[in-house]
């Protein structure tokens, strides 16, 4: 029967709810050289003083300060040499009056002594030294526990330990340490859909992301998983596999089949194994998140199937639980403050939106990746995500906002946000360029992030309807005549594209008004559209949304044009001839269209936008470029035309 998700905790409430009731497995004691990564179980107390004997800093002569008083540049004072102490040695000499013993850095201090004459401020000759400057009683000595003394406590309880915490544990003369012992965890991927990656894919089939990446975000956190693979969306698979797997583990982890459909079996068999203590949270994406403790205080973790909600439901709601069976105490993912690039309406639940994070001169901005929660590219692209409260009705542009990573932030050197194109990617290839970030959200998209001062540079193609010129006619339009400058870029040839020998004789554009044709759209702000948009009107279609099968169907890219006639979804879209050779589809040629590059003035100074652009005009991407269908160089390309 269908499972109805009655109670949702916010992602608070489910993790407070799930804390309560779990505690780290048990402690062991492990050599040093096996501590990285573990958590102490115990307060660490020095036993013995660091340093332990008052010792050198610097290699030079080990003095009494008072006989060094009076010495300068002008007027040394003169000291007997008794003898010389090196690192690991015990001191065999007394300094007394008028005496000094050469000393090397770390060696202890001998008797007598009371300051170290820098090897720099002295002249030796024979068993005389000169002192050219003097020194304070205690200068460049470390004294006996200056650093640590005996029984301090030096480590607390619930510390990771990295190479920081080992050092000074060895440095304390520690060769064993009390962690807590690693939880033992099992992962799982559901679906009857899901294909182990490396095998050929059918239509209707993908291959598994999640099983790999939760292993992965495990490894992160120090914790060795066993990834057991696919589990059919059968329940006594799923119950045995998971029994089986709760027998040598503290925590399984399954993604997908956690919804409410029938064919999602999860929470049947979660059920059957422990008591179910949360069942879906008010979050999105997110919320058909499972979670069951077993009488034997095991856990379950059933997490969304889509790719990025299950990362997100991982760093939000299972990592903290996962900290604490650790040992170590629930600590906030690490975040960044940032300010929101535009107005996002929302409502009705808590959300997690990924984010990209630019730089501008007023600060981060992150800006929204608004795909669906199964997006890959997401997953690679994005810098981390925000939780938006399910009280607040929208998040307005400018407001601060608080980003949880997914990895440590590293500014790019250079934001491009603009048209999707693929000579662009050969670009930056060819350029050598490697820390970039580039977002496609439409030529448009791109010239409004320029007058934000969100991106550096802008990948653009848009057609003026009244002079028939592409891009030159943004600036004044958009008021940035003063703050853009635009390259001359490549051709592309644009057209129709269809499945091979193009079964459905598409000719022009009032074939896309017939009832047997099915048509898939570029998204609005994209050069495409506009230019799709402008031959409709000419043809005097006012209302293409009830006149065109498939004008609401919209996608982002060439390619995701290409892949919806390819398989079917489709039986025509327009976009660049290169996507149709890459899928071996038709391409009827309607026209040359120029895509150029605009950039902001204050960002020409800057090394990588220098590099892009000199590569723009050179011989060798001209030779890449050439060799890609459909594409052509101009005269102007990498010469700047505007203004």
């Amino acid at each position: 029967m269908r499972k109805i998700f009655h109670e949702l905790p916010t992602l608070r409430e489910a993790l407070e709810r799930v804390l309560e009731k779990v505690s780290p497995p048990g402690v062991e004691e492990v050599a040093l050289d096996d501590a990285l990564g573990r958590v102490l179980a115990s307060d660490v107390y020095a036993m013995v003083d660091s340093p332990p004997f008052d010792r050198s800093l610097v290699d030079g002569y080990a003095v009494r300060a008072e006989d060094t008083y009076q010495a300068d540049e002008e007027n040394p004072v003169e000291l007997k040499l008794v003898g010389k102490i090196d690192v690991g040695e015990r001191p065999r000499v007394i300094i007394h009056e008028g005496e000094c013993a050469e000393i090397s850095t770390g060696a202890p201090i001998p008797r007598g002594a009371n300051a170290i004459v820098m090897v720099e401020y002295t002249s030796q000759s024979g068993d005389k030294v000169k002192v050219l400057r003097a020194v304070r009683p205690g200068e460049n000595i470390a004294q006996v526990g200056s650093d640590i003394s005996a029984g301090d406590l030096v480590l607390r309880r619930g510390r990771m330990l990295t190479a920081r915490e080992i050092a000074v544990l060895a440095a304390l003369g520690y060769s064993k340490v009390m962690v807590y012992k690693r939880p033992r965890i099992a992962v799982f991927s559901i679906g009857r859909e899901l294909v182990k990656p490396g095998q050929p894919l059918e239509l209707g089939k993908i291959y598994d992301v999640n099983g790999y990446s939760i292993f992965s975000l495990l490894a992160e956190l120090g914790l060795a998983a066993a990834f057991k693979g696919i589990l059919p969306d059968d329940e006594e698979v799923i119950l045995r596999s998971l029994r089986e797997a709760l027998e040598e583990n503290d925590i399984v982890i399954t993604s997908g089949g956690t919804s409410a459909g029938l064919g999602d079996l999860t929470y049947r068999a979660f059920e059957k194994l422990g008591r179910v203590i949360v069942h879906g949270v008010r979050v999105r994406p997110g919320k058909p998140t499972i979670i069951a403790i077993t009488p034997g205080g095991r856990l379950l973790i059933g997490l969304p199937g889509f790719p990025l909600s299950a990362m997100m439901i991982f760093i939000s709601l299972v990592k903290p639980i996962l900290l604490r069976l650790m040992g170590v105490d629930v600590e906030e993912p690490d975040t960044i403050r940032a300010e929101a690039a535009f107005r996002l309406n929302l409502g009705g639940r808590t959300h997690l939106i990924p984010v990209h994070l630019v730089e501008t001169s007023k600060g981060l901005r992150a800006y929204p990746m608004l795909g669906d929660s199964g997006s890959t590219s997401a997953l690679l692209d994005a810098d981390g995500f925000i939780e938006v409260p399910g009280e607040k009705q929208y998040l307005d542009e400018g407001e601060v906002v608080e980003v949880k990573l997914f990895r440590r932030y590293r500014p790019p050197s250079t934001v491009i946000i603009g048209s999707h194109c693929p000579a662009l990617d050969l670009l930056i290839d060819v350029a050598g360029l490697r820390n970039i970030k580039m977002i496609s959200v439409g030529s448009l998209g791109g010239w409004y992030a320029l007058k934000r001062g969100e991106a550096d540079i802008a990948g653009t193609h848009l057609l003026d309807e009244e002079t028939m010129n592409y891009n030159i006619h943004m600036p004044r339009r958009l008021g940035l005549e003063d703050e853009v400058e635009i390259y001359g870029g490549y051709i592309r040839e644009i057209g129709f594209i269809t499945a091979p020998g193009n079964p459905k004789n598409i000719r022009g554009f009032e074939d896309l008004l017939r009832p047997d044709v099915v048509f898939v759209n570029r998204v609005p702000g994209s050069g495409i559209r506009t230019f799709t948009d402008l031959q409709l009107r000419r043809l005097g279609v006012m209302d293409p949304e009830r006149r065109i099968r498939g004008y609401t169907y919209q996608v982002k890219t060439h390619t995701a044009v290409a892949a919806a006639v390819a398989q079917g979804r489709a039986d025509v879209g327009i976009a660049v001839g290169y996507v149709a050779k890459i899928y071996g589809l038709e391409f009827i040629h309607l026209m040359d269209e120029r895509f150029d590059l605009a950039v902001r003035k204050d960002r020409i100074y800057k090394r990588s936008v220098e590099v892009i652009l000199e590569t723009l005009g050179s011989r060798s991407f001209a030779e890449r470029l050439s060799k890609l269908p459909h594409y052509r160089i101009t005269d102007e390309i990498g010469r700047r035309i505007y203004p």
